[in-house]
């Protein structure tokens, strides 16, 4: 079961953080990070959008777990970014 906490990590889940940097840029995305790899994913159009040292499964799953959460992840972004 995952939790939404106080910035940056929005969510913990499965062993990954997903994450939203309060100094980040538009369009609205999350950093998704796992053990020693990230993606960062487009939330609005649900895209990678840049993988570091990430496995193509563990990509699949990052994405899948965004688009699970999406309305949560989109709500956080505009409460940080407003």
């Amino acid at each position: 079961m995952g939790y939404f906490s106080p910035m940056p990590t929005i969510l913990r889940l499965g062993g990954l953080r997903i994450v939203i940097y309060p100094n980040d840029h538009p369009p609205a995305h999350v950093h998704v990070i796992g053990p020693g790899w990230e993606v960062v994913i487009d939330v609005v159009r649900l895209e990678l959008r840049e993988a570091i040292g990430c496995a193509e499964h563990d990509a699949r799953r990052s994405l899948r777990l965004v688009a699970d959460h999406r309305d949560d992840l989109l709500e956080a972004w505009r409460r940080i970014h407003g």
